[in-house]
């Protein structure tokens, strides 16, 4: 083999290795999630035997009143702590790269990204004991929604922080300058000029925040109360007596809003980054 086949050779096989290693690394991903949607159309209470196509899990779910309360919860849920987590975590964004040197900078830094590396049962151990040593001396809060709430905020706000941070620092200060010698003052320009550049790593942060505290177990065991409990928990506690195929049905509709979310959105940010690249 001569020494210009060979190089050919090799990264005729480099390609071919790294579509193979792509592919399998999504069917590794993904087949799971089309197997779950896939079974929740299955006659047979048994997901290892197909018995046929039906819709009357979906129907049985639209019975479960249990189920539905808590599906509802953990929505309302993930979409408020989504939204406080956006708006803390890009205010502390903000701060950390608009203000390089201030007193207490290092420490804050450090209490932002706190809950990335802390692991969550300590986190939702530590809450709980302040709740209750808050309301042994206040009598509030009780724990239930709003509890649930502080504590997926407070997991959501560190991603959402480090996601704008990001964005932040690709941003030319050029812009910011030019616009303040132009007359305008700090709240127009953070308003039409920066709000708008980072609009699309809100977004991403926002998702992110939803996707996290929808699927949120540990710390909504700790912080839930006497008639707030959230869909993970409900799934978690009928496990252990075996899962009815139900439990499908409403991951493949949970399934299916994620995905035309993550679509939209997709769609969205391709469409702002072609319009920003051709003016």
């Amino acid at each position: 083999m001569s020494r210009v086949t060979r190089p050919l050779f090799g990264a005729r096989f480099a390609k071919v290795f790294a579509k193979a290693w792509l592919v399998g690394g999504y069917v590794f991903l993904y087949l799971p999630i089309v197997a779950l949607i896939v079974y929740s159309f299955n006659d047979s209470p048994l997901p290892v035997v197909w018995a046929g196509f039906t819709l009357k899990w979906y129907a049985k779910l639209a019975e479960d009143a249990e189920m539905l309360e808590a599906l509802l919860l953990s929505m309302q849920i993930a979409f408020m702590s989504a939204t406080a987590a956006v708006v803390l975590g890009g205010m502390a964004a903000l701060a950390l790269h608009k203000y390089r040197r201030f007193r207490g900078r290092a420490l804050f830094n450090s209490m932002v990204n706190a809950p990335l590396v802390m692991p969550e049962v300590i986190v939702g151990l530590s809450l709980m004991l302040m709740l209750v040593s808050v309301q042994h001396l206040f009598g509030f809060p009780r724990r239930g929604l709003g509890t649930i709430w502080l504590g997926h905020v407070l997991l959501s706000m560190s991603y959402a922080t480090v996601v704008i941070e990001a964005r932040l620092r690709e941003l030319p200060p050029q812009l910011e300058e030019a616009a303040l010698d132009l007359g305008a003052r700090p709240w127009q320009v953070f308003w039409l000029v920066t709000l708008p550049m980072i609009a699309q790593s809100l977004l991403s942060a926002w998702l992110l925040s939803f996707t996290l505290s929808l699927d949120d177990v540990v710390l909504s065991e700790f912080l839930s109360g006497p008639g707030a409990t959230t869909l993970p928990m409900v799934i978690f506690s009928r496990a252990r007596l075996g899962l009815s195929p139900s439990i499908n049905a409403v991951a493949a509709l949970i399934v299916a809003v994620v995905s035309i979310g993550v679509i939209g959105a997709s769609l969205w940010i391709a469409r702002r980054e072609r319009k920003r690249v051709m003016s």
